[in-house]
């Protein structure tokens, strides 16, 4: 009886908030997308743009998820927070997506492990970098986990984050495995000494911007 209890509680998630907009980061940036963003994160990163989505939301099933996402028109779908994977019931609704015929994403924090994410699904991993507050919870083992439909991102501080996420690169060789975004943290670090230090250097990533925070700024939903 509990099991049965457990498993009919694991099709069920606490949601945040759940929208279309355009994708503002990664690969697929200016792709018209499906948000899910589910509630509770267990990091506290210092430049933290959606700490609304700690506690809070409401409860839905997978199947009334599925039907939200489906009322818009498009195939492109992330799955975000707060941090996804802190709810179990998360694996089920990337799979269910992909069941679905979705191009499905996932945005983590790079803390928790990835390996049981369904293989259809493009991982974006956050490393997080000693300015984030949270460099200690990066869970290494993540990144041979990464293949080609994957990616990898640095938000970055300082020019000290900037060096040690070089060093990250070179040393795991991520830019062999998948994508390396390089990103300014909003209001931080001035996206104009970045691209300097990377055409510098040399380095095989690419440099990103959020392209919600220059369309909309701060608005939730977006």
């Amino acid at each position: 009886m509990a099991d049965a209890e457990g498993a009919a509680a694991a099709t069920r998630l606490r949601v945040s908030e759940l929208f279309f907009s355009l994708q503002g980061e990664a690969s697929r940036i200016g792709l018209p997308t499906v948000f899910v963003r589910l509630t509770g994160c267990p990091l506290r990163c210092t430049y933290c743009d959606t700490d609304y989505a700690f506690q809070g939301g409401h409860w839905m099933t997978i199947e009334a998820i599925l039907t939200q996402v489906r009322a818009h028109p498009t195939r492109h779908v992330t799955v975000t927070g707060g941090e996804p994977l802190a709810q179990p019931g998360c694996l089920e609704l990337l799979t269910r997506l992909c069941d679905a015929g979705h191009d499905v994403s996932l945005e983590t924090s790079g803390a928790l492990d990835i390996a049981a994410v369904d293989r259809r699904v493009a991982r974006i991993v956050d490393v997080k970098t000693p300015g984030s507050g949270e460099c200690t919870r990066n869970l290494w083992r993540n990144l041979d986990c990464l293949g080609p439909r994957d990616e990898v991102k640095f938000v970055l501080t300082d020019e000290a984050d900037y060096r040690w996420a070089s060093d990250v690169l070179v040393r795991h060789r991520l830019h062999q495995r998948c994508v390396v975004l390089f990103s300014p943290a909003w209001q931080a670090l001035d996206p104009g000494h970045l691209a300097d230090w990377i055409l510098r250097d040399g380095l095989p990533v690419r440099m990103q911007v959020q392209l919600h925070k220059l369309l909309w700024q701060d608005a939730r939903g977006r």
